[in-house]
């Protein structure tokens, strides 16, 4: 049997609670989720649906407060800062903002290079690897001596990438990775994740709250909801046949051109919040 790239299993994340004295909220009820190798997993909800915590629990970036991830079956939930930093070799990330995740100081061949030479390798390898990786993302061999400043969003955003792919790591998590871009931009750089991904067999947890930009991606979607996973299944299924209330919610939630099939859609999605609202108000009574 197959051993899953990464496994969630029952995954709850709590927060710190607001005063003195006050109670942690439980973010996250009880996650589980499974990634392949070479696959790519999108996880969608709005805000504050405990989407992008899910990443950044994978990530390490914030503590679980129970169940279990593992990572090509080894258990990485509590891992020392030194075994994470031992982990980040196979596990990148690429965050929302282009415009603050790079530093401003360094050129994009030290914000390349450094974690590389960090890893051990030597500069004249890791200047050899930048030139790779720009010509990689679609970048020209000139810009490693330039700043981030100089490049547009979408152009820091495939420098963002470069530097995931730097350690040619197994999987990376993508938070929002184009919800700061322009829709051509998005377009052009959603392909090329898909193009790096055929080429590496790089697995991507990609984190968004588009369900169009999730079905160009992604070969199954996670769909989370107050903390919950409520639906699950291929792509195509669950961006064009959801079965979920919320799920439909979201669907019905992005625009189209057409005004007569956005007027419908409009009505659709007040009546399906209806349906949902009642839902919710039985499962109150019943608990």
């Amino acid at each position: 049997m197959t051993v899953p790239l990464l496994e969630v299993d029952d995954l709850r994340v709590e927060y710190p609670g607001k005063g003195f004295r006050a109670r942690p909220t439980e973010v996250l009820h009880g996650v589980s989720l499974a990634l392949a190798e070479g696959e790519t997993l999108g996880i969608v909800g709005e805000s504050g649906s405990g989407k992008t915590t899910i990443g950044r629990a994978v990530l390490g970036l914030v503590a679980a407060a129970g169940g279990s991830i593992r990572f090509r079956g080894e258990e990485i939930t509590h891992l020392s800062a030194r075994q994470r930093r031992r982990l980040s070799r196979d596990i990148q990330v690429v965050f929302q903002d282009p415009y603050t995740s790079l530093n401003p100081s360094l050129t994009i061949g030290d914000i390349l290079s450094e974690p590389l030479v960090a890893q051990g390798a030597t500069r004249r390898d890791a200047r050899a690897r930048v030139t790779a990786l720009l010509d990689q993302v679609g970048l020209p061999a000139d810009a490693a001596a330039r700043l981030p400043r100089e490049f547009s969003g979408g152009q820091r955003q495939r420098v963002a990438i470069a530097r995931a792919l730097a350690p040619e790591p197994r999987l990376i998590v993508c938070d929002e990775p184009v919800s700061a871009l322009d829709l051509t931009t998005q377009a052009l750089v959603l392909d090329l994740l898909t193009d790096i991904q055929r080429r590496t067999g790089v697995a991507y947890l990609f984190v968004s709250h588009d369900l169009a930009v999730v079905r160009h991606v992604s070969h199954r979607v996670a769909v989370v909801y107050r903390g919950d996973i409520v639906e699950t299944g291929s792509a195509r299924d669950v961006t064009m046949s959801p079965e979920h209330p919320y799920t439909q919610q979201l669907l019905l939630a992005a625009p189209v051109a057409d005004p007569v099939e956005q007027e419908r859609r409009r009505s659709e999605r007040l009546r399906v919040l209806e349906i949902s609202r009642v839902q919710d108000e039985q499962a109150g009574a019943i608990t």
